[in-house]
């Protein structure tokens, strides 16, 4: 049986991409701190923040014209490279704009390896679905077919390999498929806007199989129906995808995006279908995240 529980008091991963262990800088710490962890804060938590009028709410501010004045500041704040972006920051019209903005092909290359991740962010991999006791905080088991909305679906892939990739306000917001194949129309499981920080999870991990999220089916050539699905959370305006139904997609080829918020992906595997990267397993086992960026390897 495998848990995580890491600490939540500062949020530490492994980075592929520099080789080194980083303290993740929380945008709205001290909020997310007090909704989630103040009994005030959790009154206001599930009488307005959960909410999706202020998620919409929230996103019409970062839409305005004035909410573009954020853009230079969060990108100095945040350490971001403009160089990636595939259009200057005096471009964007507004801080949302900004913030699902796309980056040059370059900036994220595609590698060979035939699964790879379908986000930038901090990735959880699991081989066994069943041997998931908890993770975030002991006590909270992982409920499949909640998540899923289906539980006969549930018990086809309750041996399979699962991948939970959390984006923060800070990376780049668009998703992508992480294999070739033909995408199923897009299912979409109402619920409301929990945050998915492991501030947050730590204190109930349902958030993940309770928030307003998508299912789409992947169906490929080599590795059977990978599930592929967006979860919502607080201030996330909405989910966007902007893929074709039934039309065969490249490996890497763009899903969709988020507009404000920090939110996360699920990737769904058939048991014995793929064999997760030796680096993300390593770390997982070790109860912490491995940031990677869209395009590396996520399995084989």
């Amino acid at each position: 049986m495998k848990t995580f529980h890491p600490r939540v008091e500062s949020i530490r991963y492994f980075n592929r991409h520099t080789g080194e262990t980083e303290t993740e800088k929380v945008y709205g710490e001290g909020s997310l701190r007090w909704v989630y962890g103040n009994p005030l804060g959790k009154l206001s938590l599930h009488a307005l923040v959960k909410r999706a009028a202020f998620s919409k709410w929230y996103g019409k501010r970062m839409s305005t014209p004035e909410s573009a004045a954020r853009v230079d500041p969060f990108i100095e704040k945040y350490g971001l490279d403009p160089a990636d972006f595939a259009e200057p920051p005096s471009s964007f019209r507004s801080f949302n704009e900004f913030f699902y903005r796309k980056l040059k092909p370059e900036a994220r290359p595609i590698a060979d390896s035939p699964i790879v991740f379908p986000a930038d962010g901090r990735h959880l991999g699991f081989p066994d679905i069943s041997a998931i006791s908890s993770f975030f905080v002991k006590g909270q088991t992982f409920d499949l077919p909640a998540l899923l909305g289906d539980p006969e679906l549930a018990q086809k892939y309750a041996k399979g390999s699962l991948v939970l990739s959390r984006l923060c306000p800070v990376d780049y917001h668009r998703y992508h498929f992480p294999a070739a194949g033909t995408p199923s129309e897009t299912k979409t499981l109402p619920g409301p806007l929990f945050s998915v920080s492991p501030i947050a999870l730590a204190q109930n991990l349902a958030y993940l199989w309770t928030n307003k999220r998508t299912l789409t089916h992947l169906e490929t050539e080599d590795y059977g129906t990978i599930l592929i699905m967006e979860i919502g959370a607080t201030c996330v305006g909405s989910i966007h995808q902007t893929f074709v139904p039934g039309q065969p997609l490249a490996k890497g080829a763009e899903k969709g995006y988020f507009a404000f918020g920090g939110s996360s992906t699920i990737t769904i595997f058939e048991p014995g279908t793929v064999t997760l990267a030796p680096d993300l397993l390593e770390n997982s086992a070790k109860q912490t995240e491995l940031y990677a960026r869209i395009g590396s390897e996520m399995a084989s």
